[in-house]
Formats: structure tokens, C-alpha cells, sequence
């Protein structure tokens, strides 16, 4: 197969019934939980959020190019292009074999796979980097700031599973703000925006594909700055450069729930439920503009906002 790549810069499925509890459709991808949880919270914040068996979901096809492969609390996406795929995280211990099956049973040779982005240092984001760029041959980016926290954590253990990490051997792609990736329909560009993690990378002009329409995604953090002064200050410039980007229809949540309410009009796996069940003309769940277009709007009001506030404390001292 032949890949073209250019690097430039420019200025549930179904959750385990037995263990939650549920009436599941059959077939359900993603299981929508009857009681007063969403299945997304469930499985990323709620009190039973540690238990493995709720975590293992079923792959489901989001668009014609991208699929969810799981697990339920941390996003793994998958986008298909016709010369070479792109996955994005790899989740951790002990999800990572789950991952692999899932890609598998939507059809995807893992030798197709060509880069892994991850996007930030966090376990449970690049947990699987190592064993999944064995069974793929793909190339792993990430920013410099955080494969540093990744080898950092190699023989660590981790908080769910008891084994050590194995981190990647070498740092592969270092990712810089402004970074471009052409591979076969897409030319994927990147941002960083460090806060949560130093490092933190984000993605957009990800091209999604439903039947004849095509919609434009980010995935990726959502920009919040450290702590103090200097932190609010990053977090405006964050912020200000995701709210910046014209024409995101879809936002790829890096989990399956934010807080405090999942992503208005439902976490992930409450739209995958409505995926499920549209009729023919009705619109994918997963595009919502608006509130793309809201979250992105306050989140930087939020950011201005405590930056005057850390202005006014130090001018305080």
C-alpha cells in the first residue's frame, strides 16, 4: 500500500448487561442505561467506574470512515482512508487485547493501520502505544512534552491492572503545533494546547463521511490551561485557538463523559443508542454544531474569566 504522508507546519458497543444491569436491545452498539446514570457516566465517573467487566464494549461504526473501538470510558476512534488508517489513543491494561479484537471484527487488517496520534501522556491514553504499534507497524506522534510523561512511565504500574507498563522503546514522531498529516482523503491538522497534560495534543479537519454528506471533526482536549497565573493564561490562548477553528460539526470526545453533564445532547454511548435506531433521513447524532459551537464559546469565557481573577490575586500579593 502505498501511503502519502506530508508533516508541514503552518503558522457500548454493548456494555456487559449482567454486570449493569440493563435491558439492552439486541445488537445495541452502545447499551443506554434506564435509571438516573447514563451509561457514559457509569463507565467514566461514576461509582462503579473501576469495574473492568462494564468497560469491555462492542466496536460500532460512528460514520462511514470511523469506527469506535472502545473500551467505554476512554475513546479509541479509528478513521479508515483508502491508503492506510489512522487510530486515535490506545487505551490501557487490561482493555488493550478487548481494543485489538474490536478493530478485527469491523473488518480492518491492524497492518492497515499506518499512524497512532495520542493525545496526551495519560495512561489510559497511551497505555497500548507499545503493543499496538507492534501488531501494526504504525507510527506513533505525539508532542515532546508528553513522550516524555510517556517514558516516564515505562515498569510503572498502573491503576488498573497490576502488570508494569511497557512504554514505546523510542520517541517516534514529535508533533509540533501546526503539524499537518496527508494520508489517502485526509489531511489531518494539529494543535497543542498544553494544560492538562505539558504536552496535550488535539486534532481537527478530520473529514467524516455519512452516506453523501461529509462533516468536519475535532478530537482532542478541550483546552483548559494549568494552574495560577501562567496556567490561566495558557488556557486563554488554548482555548481562544480550538474556539478559532471554523466549521467543527463534530467533537470527538476523547471520554465517554465530561463533566457536568456528559456533552449536552448525550455522552457517547447515549448517542450511539440514537445511531442505532435513526431512520433513514434523520441526522447522525454525533453531528451537533451547536453545541460544539457553545462548548467552545464558554469554555474560553471561562478561561478569560479566571485569567482576571489570577490577575487580581497576584496584583494582590
Amino acid at each position: 500500500m502505498n501511503t502519502a504522508l506530508r508533516v508541514t507546519t503552518f503558522a457500548a458497543g454493548c456494555l456487559t448487561a449482567a454486570a449493569l444491569g440493563l435491558n439492552l436491545e439486541a445488537g445495541s452498539p452502545a447499551a443506554a442505561q434506564t435509571g438516573a446514570e447514563p451509561v457514559s457516566k457509569t463507565c467514566r465517573v461514576g461509582p462503579r467506574s473501576r469495574e473492568v467487566p462494564i468497560q469491555k464494549t462492542e466496536p460500532f461504526k460512528m460514520f462511514d470512515n470511523l469506527y469506535h473501538v472502545g473500551p467505554c470510558y476512554v475513546a479509541v476512534y479509528l478513521l479508515t482512508t483508502p491508503e492506510g488508517h489512522v487510530l486515535f489513543d490506545t487505551t490501557q491494561e487490561p482493555f488493550i487485547d478487548d481494543t485489538i479484537a474490536n478493530i478485527q471484527k469491523v473488518g480492518v487488517n491492524l497492518r492497515d493501520i499506518k499512524y497512532i496520534v495520542l493525545a496526551h501522556g495519560h495512561l489510559d491514553h497511551v497505555g497500548g502505544a507499545a503493543r499496538f504499534q507492534e501488531v501494526t507497524g504504525a507510527r506513533l506522534m505525539a508532542v515532546a512534552e508528553d513522550w516524555t510523561m510517556i517514558e516516564a512511565l515505562q515498569g510503572k504500574t498502573g491503576n488498573r491492572d497490576p502488570r508494569p507498563n511497557r512504554m514505546p522503546a523510542k520517541r517516534d514522531m514529535v508533533m509540533k503545533d501546526g503539524d499537518t498529516l496527508k494520508i489517502g482523503d485526509q489531511e489531518i491538522r494539529f494543535v497543542q494546547t498544553p494544560g492538562h497534560t505539558p504536552g496535550v495534543l488535539s486534532a481537527y479537519n478530520i473529514t467524516l463521511r455519512d452516506g453523501s454528506n461529509s462533516y468536519k471533526a475535532f478530537w482532542g482536549g478541550g483546552g483548559g490551561g494549568g494552574e495560577d497565573l501562567k496556567g490561566a493564561e495558557q488556557g486563554v490562548i488554548n482555548t481562544k485557538k480550538i474556539a478559532d477553528i471554523p466549521g467543527i460539526q463534530v467533537n470527538l470526545l476523547t471520554h465517554s463523559w465530561v463533566e457536568p453533564n456528559g456533552y449536552p445532547g448525550g455522552g457517547i454511548h447515549e448517542r450511539a443508542v440514537l445511531l442505532k435506531t435513526r431512520k433513514a433521513g434523520d441526522p447522525n447524532p454525533f453531528v451537533d454544531p451547536a453545541t460544539w459551537n457553545a462548548r467552545a464559546k464558554r469554555t474560553y469565557e471561562n478561561e478569560t474569566k479566571r485569567l482576571a481573577e489570577e490577575k487580581a490575586k497576584a496584583g494582590a500579593k
